[in-house]
């Protein structure tokens, strides 16, 4: 390996998610993946700047799911939503491959998916272009010497703040204390997000428009799921 070699590891981000491929996909799991993932992703290679707008018939607000797991929350909630775009960003091919089933089963035609660093999206999307963002139980390297790897940091919520329209709300939810406490520095504290809690409950119960995942129902962090929601100011 040359100087230039390793001049470009150092350059490249730390990676904040772990493997991309797990248990075999499922024979309708596999053709989905195989045939339908072009038609719901965003295309690639991403321009740079990216109106999300141009990626849906309707012209109604955008939001963003970065780590969706299997699905569930994108999906319920494009449901629920169908006026407005979703992007749900998740490198999991096994998760990919669950979410086309779940666009196809639902009829929908407002999600696109992101196969991908949700971080290299973020780059791409045009400044003030979403609406609202949910982070959702996002991988929480519990180890001591892994924390490093944690996608919640100063540049990523920054990274937020620069696509999210003034206004815009970011949802965090973790079952990790001590990345409970992090996210709440890394949003609220560098000036750019106001945490909208105004009692206890606020952040120690589901928001009434949330929808439980799977991963949630494992229950296996530290504590009770933590729920943060900010304001873009």
């Amino acid at each position: 390996m040359d100087a230039k070699d390793r001049k470009d590891l150092r350059d490249r981000p730390i990676r904040t998610f772990g493997r991309t491929g797990g248990r075999a996909l499922s024979p309708r799991q596999q053709t989905l993946f195989e045939t339908r993932l072009g038609h719901w992703r965003v295309p690639a290679p991403l321009p740079p700047r990216l109106d999300p707008q141009d990626l849906f018939i309707t012209t109604g607000p955008v939001w963003l799911e970065i780590g969706f797991g299997g699905g569930e929350h994108l999906v319920a909630q494009a449901a629920a939503h169908p006026g407005t775009g979703f992007i749900g960003c998740e490198p999991f091919v096994e998760g990919v491959a669950k979410a086309i089933a779940g666009i196809e089963d639902n009829g929908l035609k407002n999600v696109r998916l992101w196969p991908d660093d949700a971080r290299l999206l973020l780059e791409a999307l045009a400044p003030g272009s979403v609406e609202r963002v949910f982070v959702l139980f996002p991988d929480p390297w519990p180890k001591r010497r892994q924390q490093k790897r944690r996608l919640v940091q100063p540049a990523f919520t920054a990274a937020l703040a620069q696509v999210l329209m003034p206004g815009g709300q970011v949802r965090f939810a973790t079952d990790v204390a001590s990345y409970a406490d992090e996210a709440l520095l890394a949003f609220a504290g560098g000036g750019l997000f106001e945490w909208t809690a105004t009692c206890a409950d606020d952040w120690r119960r589901p928001p009434k428009d949330h929808v439980t995942t799977r991963y949630e129902t494992k229950k296996l962090g530290d504590c009770a799921p933590v729920w943060l929601d900010f304001r873009r100011v």
